[in-house]
């Protein structure tokens, strides 16, 4: 079994590399790999590009070859893989290799910052090439249900799937140009205009969705995780989207060619919180689309051992609203230093630090009381809480800060690279909150159980469900959220 994983990596990485590859040779970048053998030539830069691309792939096929095959999983390992190979490659063994000190640095990781989309595209091609190849072998993927695990064919879509996808993507696609369109920013998400047409950027924005939507379907036919679990798969997919469309396909469309430099990242940065937020609502409406379809055509009845939907949701409400308010008094103290409160306050035509108090108070408890919803019973062990509830404070900030807040003060949106910079703090707060909101719901939820399910029985459980959320791509999320909420913030908040 590891020896297939090893070759079937291998294999995977040489289409990550030639996809990679092809990026490189347009940004004339093959010579600096060939710099790493002490030679200047773009050809022998390929090969060594190549070689390189394979063993690292087989690295990959080891690591995943015991995951879930299903293509949309190992797109998301694919995506974190690639970025941890560019923190492990550019800034580290590659300056060792040429003889320099390591590029641990912001400079550095700016100029390494073309090759972080570089390594986004190879993990993506390599993932799904990997998900190819495993289907072709006739893998057996592992799904999870409320029962415990079965073992079940990778899931195909169907044209159930593919228009439910289609509805979600033109959906999403619909709300977002809407809101956009109102703040006089549509023009800016489509980047391929070349007139000032409106109708004609919704006509694009909505055709983005739609193909959005269908790939969507392709990578999670029959979505059965949690509902907060599908805004931050959602997130990902924004992000992927933001790589793959915006600062790649669409220049390209355009004839601008790639790109792919920190001048250009700031010019188009304000377009990856549209990203963001279009694929999160893609994929919950996806997923309630769904969830429709499976209540109004399905026989499955309710397994008599388990609580009531009311009985659950009450009980998540409950330990929601104590954990936000946990979270609420850690967010408070960055709050106060940054002087946050006042401003807080003048949603409701005030200024005083108490009453920003009281309203910061009243958003965290609501806030608390979405993620018991939202994330009851994902989490089975600290890391996995502390892996939620960091991508829901992510969340938020992308919601609160830089959305609601200043459409609710009637102010237009600022996504621009100097307000992400300025709202860095607040990013700081809401992860934290993230993470105590989290960690405190975790350890309530884990003492408080039916009354007819015995502790062991309910260990044996919960030691069953973490060992198939971690074959699952969760981990993988965890790790891509926190990578696009530290990686980009650093970037910019020295380039501006």
């Amino acid at each position: 079994m590891l020896k297939e994983g090893v070759l079937s990596g291998a294999l995977a990485g040489l289409v990550g590399g030639l996809v990679f590859g092809a990026a490189m040779w347009q940004l004339d970048m093959l010579a600096s790999v060939a710099a790493l053998v002490r030679v200047d030539s773009a050809i022998i830069g390929f090969i060594l590009h190549m070689m390189i691309a394979a063993i690292i792939g087989a690295g990959f096929g080891l690591l995943v070859w015991q995951q879930r095959c299903h293509a949309g999983e190992t797109l998301l390992w694919g995506l974190s893989y690639g970025i941890v190979w560019w923190v492990l490659g550019p800034l580290a063994l590659a300056p060792l290799l040429r003889g320099q000190p390591l590029g641990w640095e912001v400079a550095a990781a700016q100029a390494a910052f073309p090759a972080l989309l570089g390594h986004i595209w190879y993990g993506a091609a390599t993932g799904l090439a990997l998900a190819a190849i495993r289907r072709q072998k006739g893998e057996t993927a592992t799904s999870v249900s409320d029962q415990g695990r079965r073992s079940v064919q990778a899931a195909s879509p169907q044209p159930n799937s593919l228009w439910r996808g289609a509805i979600a993507g033109l959906l999403a696609a619909w709300l977002l140009s809407a809101l956009l369109g109102s703040q006089a920013q549509l023009m800016d998400m489509v980047l391929m205009m070349t007139s000032d047409s409106h109708t004609l950027a919704v006509t694009i924005t909505l055709f983005v969705g739609l193909l959005a939507g269908w790939l969507f379907a392709w990578l999670y036919p029959s979505p059965t995780d949690g509902s907060g679990v599908s805004i931050i798969r959602g997130l990902v997919y924004g992000f992927f989207w933001w790589v793959a469309g915006g600062q790649t396909l669409l220049p390209l469309l355009n004839g601008n060619g790639l790109s792919w430099t920190l001048p250009h990242l700031l010019e188009d940065f304000p377009t990856l919180p549209g990203y963001l937020l279009f694929g999160a609502m893609l994929s919950r409406l996806y997923q309630w689309l769904h969830q429709l379809t499976s209540l109004l055509f399905s026989d499955a009845g309710q397994n008599q051992r388990e609580e009531g939907v009311g009985t659950r949701g009450l009980r998540a409400l409950g330990c929601g609203t104590a954990a936000g308010l946990v979270g609420s008094l850690l967010f408070t103290v960055v709050m106060l230093q940054i002087g946050f409160l006042p401003t807080v306050a003048s949603l409701i035509g005030s200024g005083s630090i108490w009453a920003g108090f009281i309203l910061h108070m009243v958003f965290a408890t609501l806030i608390g009381m979405s993620y018991g919803l939202l994330f009851n019973h994902q989490s089975y062990d600290l890391g996995s809480a502390l892996g939620w509830g960091v991508s829901y404070g992510f969340f938020w900030w992308l919601l609160g800060p830089l959305t609601l807040m200043p459409l609710l003060l009637g102010q237009n949106l600022q996504w621009d690279a100097a307000t992400i910079v300025s709202t860095f703090a607040a990013l700081i707060g809401h992860l934290a909150y993230g993470a105590a909101l989290a960690i405190t719901f975790y350890w309530l939820e884990a003492r408080d159980k039916p009354w007819w399910v015995s502790e062991h029985d309910a260990e044996v459980n919960r030691i069953a469900q973490r060992k198939a959320q971690i074959a699952t791509s969760a981990p993988a999320l965890w790790v891509l959220v926190v990578m696009i909420a530290l990686i980009f913030p650093v970037l910019l908040g020295m380039a501006t």
